[in-house]
């Protein structure tokens, strides 16, 4: 039988199918509950002699051999992963926890002449992207800054361990299936090993690798062509915490167009830190992020960022239990009054019980597209419009209105073993320019006002 393309989900194991890793252990297959990309996620016991309970502790995770991201994944795992060695590395930073998912093992399976590969993982909860679905787009401030706090403990873990994600993430991050104040970096398909050996990655900008990854996080080298790095993964993680605290990026309206996001975000970070602090809301100002960017924005590609010091940029706040409920303010107030009911109704239902938006895992959700309805007024940062007064939309003078979806998007897989063409000529890039007025979300100025360079 001919092997099945790549693009596809694999067709589904029979519920109770048994499979056997490659340490010989075996595990018991439950009900599907979810797939993303090209794999099938089951439910999963290593008691094989009963079906599987609903509230068992384990997943798999299901493609066909030939499929590349679930292999990325596992090589990540197996090197740089081991149970063990993340133990001695806590330790040694006197850590209780690090947001990676526990690896239980992997194989091979055949079935009706199909191959398929698998990876038994913890299981875990909701991802972070349906939290802020709940609360229209924003987290609170606190609840920010000490995610960002756990995940340079995850990224640092990472980074001395030769890989970087290159994929950060609302999408790509669990809430703990027992315990939702635990939050996970998980989905290491992108995974990259970026200093096999010791040996750093050379600095190479390639055309043809240009904006790989997800377009709103995409970090600039990244959008260069260059393999992702240790401040690329600092500088994408900046770009989330920027859009939990705000619930918008200035580039939203772009997307479609690599180039533009390309060049909005090249002036926000040029004109650090006010182009970030700028873009501050209601209750919750951004100086921290401002900061953290600054930092990112001073490293070479092959530099070791000072994880310790990011930590202390993201430490105004005490570390606690995480609070995911709506945050508060002028700001949330006037989007409740002009919210759909619906919207607000779940709203209360995902935060009246801390555990209520606390789902299974189930993976991207790519197949169901949902129309993008224009982000609430409130969350533009400009004061009110009047119920007469027109805005005016002039394409130099602001951004459009922002529509967009929280749903995640489709990314591009950076192949590890592409071969680089040591003849194409390196395209010659435009000296940035300083951050456009419009693209600070400060309150809008007068027509003869003059808006300052920085």
């Amino acid at each position: 039988m001919a092997p099945p393309r790549k693009s596809k989900l694999p067709k589904p194991l029979p519920d109770g199918f048994i499979l056997t890793d490659m340490e010989k252990k075996k595990w018991r297959l439950g009900k599907i509950i979810g797939q993303g990309g090209f794999g099938l996620i089951y439910l999963a016991s290593q008691d094989v002699n009963k079906p599987v309970a609903a509230d068992t502790n384990f997943v798999i995770k299901l493609e066909y051999q030939e499929n590349g991201p679930l292999f990325t994944e596992l090589k990540f795992y197996q090197r740089a992963a081991k149970p063990e060695s993340m133990q001695k590395w806590m330790r040694s930073r006197k850590l209780t926890f690090l947001g990676i998912p526990r690896y239980w093992g992997s194989g091979l399976a055949e079935y009706n002449e199909l191959r398929y590969r698998f990876m038994a993982m913890d299981r875990l909860g909701s991802d972070l992207q349906k939290v802020c679905e709940c609360n229209g787009g924003r987290l609170k401030k606190a609840t920010v800054l000490q995610l960002g706090q756990g995940l340079v403990d995850v990224l640092e873990y990472i980074h001395e361990n030769e890989y970087v994600h290159a994929d950060i993430k609302a999408a790509n991050l669990m809430l703990g299936y027992r315990d939702p104040d635990k939050v996970y970096l998980a989905d290491y398909g992108l995974s990259y090993r970026y200093c096999p050996k010791g040996v750093h990655i050379e600095y190479k900008e390639n055309p043809k690798k240009a904006h790989n990854g997800t377009i709103e996080y995409t970090s600039l080298d990244a959008h260069k062509g260059l393999a992702p790095s240790r401040r690329g993964d600092l500088q994408i993680l900046g770009f989330c915490l920027l859009h939990w605290l705000c619930g918008s990026l200035p580039w939203d309206s772009l997307l479609i167009n690599p180039d533009k996001v390309q060049e909005t975000k090249s002036r926000l970070i040029d004109n650090l830190p006010d182009s970030v602090q700028q873009l501050s809301v209601s209750g919750a100002n951004t100086d921290e992020v401002a900061a953290f960017l600054l930092h990112v924005r001073s490293l070479e590609y092959q530099d070791k960022p000072d994880y310790q010091l990011l930590k202390v940029l993201l430490a105004s706040v005490e570390r606690g239990s995480l609070d995911f409920s709506v945050p508060q303010g002028p700001v949330e107030e006037s989007a409740t009054k002009g919210a759909d009911p619906h919207t607000s109704k779940k709203s209360d239902k995902c935060f009246n019980n801390k555990q209520a938006c606390n789902e299974d895992y189930c993976g991207d959700d790519d197949d169901e597209e949902e129309k993008a309805t224009p982000i609430p007024t409130c969350y533009l940062r400009g004061p009110p419009i009047g119920p007469g007064a027109q805005p005016k939309q002039k394409e130099k003078e602001g951004l459009p209105a922002v529509r967009r979806s929280l749903r995640p998007r489709t990314v591009q897989n950076y192949a590890e073993d592409d071969d680089d063409d040591d003849n194409e000529e390196e395209e010659e890039e435009a000296r940035p320019e300083p951050i456009s007025a419009c693209y600070l979300r400060s309150p809008p100025k007068g027509p003869r006002a003059q808006s300052k360079q920085v």
